[in-house]
């Protein structure tokens, strides 16, 4: 009993900093357009189609929400989609950079690059 007495209020004090662990970041918009260059080349050209090594269609991200492009960028590293580009780009991204990223293209809407 006494050793629960000492591990109990150990867990509770532990227990926030594991679910801050775990949240996803919060995205940074302006942070995010400093770390546009290697998107814009291919998602701002309505209908651009990729062609190395096959051809892939290449979405305008503009507007997409920012769960959805964070879900994505983590799918690429992961390898969990096929896109050996991508995935060397968002293999090279942080959490914090995935989600700035995201918060800057859901901030510009369906018109924007």
């Amino acid at each position: 009993m006494h050793g629960l007495r000492l591990t109990l209020p150990a867990l509770l004090l532990a227990a926030p900093l594991v679910a801050a662990a775990q949240a996803p970041a919060a995205g940074n918009a302006e942070a995010g357009r400093a770390l546009i260059s290697n998107c814009t080349g291919c998602h701002s050209i309505p209908g651009y189609q990729a062609t190395f090594p096959q051809v892939y269609r290449v979405p305008k991200i503009g507007g997409q929400s920012a769960p959805y492009i964070v879900a994505a960028l983590q799918a690429y590293k992961r390898g969990e989609r096929n896109n050996p580009t991508m995935k060397a780009i968002a293999g090279g991204l942080t959490d914090q950079q995935m989600a700035d990223l995201a918060a800057y293209y859901a901030s510009r809407g369906a018109q924007a690059n």
